[in-house]
C-alpha cells in the first residue's frame, strides 16, 4: 500500500513537472507563436535620444528594424538599423521569473545614417564605416560602431516577456551592445512594443 501511494506521488510530481516545462517552453506559451508586427507605441528614450523599434514575427523567423532621432516626434533621424534570421525561446528567466530567456540569430545586419553632421558620426563611431547619407550598408561581414560582424556574433541573447495586453518586453541592451553571449543576457525589461496588425 505504501508503495503504492509512493509511485503516484511520484507520478503526480512528474506530470506537475512536465505540465511546469510545457507552461515555460512548450508550444502552449503564446511567446513561441508569435506572429504579426509589433513596434513602440511611443518613442523609447536612448539616454538624449529616441528609439523605434519595429519587430515582425512569422513561424520561427524575426526581423528588427530600428530608428534612433533626436527627437521625440522621429524628424531628426541619425541611423537605421535592420537586421533578421531565426529565433528560439529557450525557457523560463531565472532573473524575471516572468520572462523567457531568448536567442534571436541575425543572419545579416544593415545600416543606414540619416546625417552628414560631422559631430554625430564622430560620437556613433561611423566615421570609418564609409556609410553614405541615405543609403543601406551590409555591415555583415565588416560590422560598424557597436555592431560586430556576424562571424564574430551573430546571436542576441535577450529576454522576452508577454504582459497581459499581449505586448511584448524585450531586454534593456548594455551600453556596449553585447549581448553575444549567455552572460551578456539584459537582466532588466524595457517598455513594451505593441502589436499593429491585430
Amino acid at each position: 500500500m505504501k508503495q503504492t501511494k509512493s509511485t503516484i506521488v511520484t507520478l503526480h510530481l512528474i506530470l506537475m513537472i512536465g505540465f511546469g516545462i510545457l507552461h515555460c517552453t512548450g508550444t502552449k506559451n503564446p511567446l513561441n507563436k508569435l506572429s504579426g508586427t509589433y513596434t513602440d507605441v511611443e518613442p523609447y528614450p536612448y539616454g538624449k535620444a529616441f528609439g523605434k523599434r519595429t519587430f515582425t514575427f512569422e513561424k520561427d523567423k524575426w526581423t528588427l528594424d530600428f530608428t534612433l532621432s533626436l527627437d521625440p516626434m522621429g524628424n531628426l533621424k541619425v541611423f537605421s538599423f535592420r537586421t533578421f534570421g531565426n529565433y528560439k525561446m529557450l525557457g523560463e528567466s531565472k532573473i524575471i521569473p516572468t520572462a523567457m530567456d531568448a536567442i534571436f540569430y541575425e543572419d545579416k545586419k544593415f545600416l543606414t545614417v540619416h546625417t552628414d553632421n560631422k559631430d554625430l558620426l564622430n560620437a556613433f563611431r561611423f566615421s570609418d564605416c564609409n556609410l553614405v547619407l541615405g543609403q543601406e550598408k551590409d555591415i555583415s561581414e565588416t560590422g560598424c560602431s557597436g555592431w560586430k560582424s556576424v562571424s564574430i556574433c551573430n546571436e542576441d541573447h535577450d529576454i522576452v516577456m508577454m504582459n497581459e495586453k499581449g505586448d511584448i518586453h524585450f531586454g534593456e541592451r548594455p551600453l556596449d551592445n553585447d549581448m553575444c553571449s549567455s552572460e551578456k543576457r539584459p537582466i532588466r525589461l524595457t517598455p513594451p512594443v505593441s502589436k499593429v496588425d491585430k
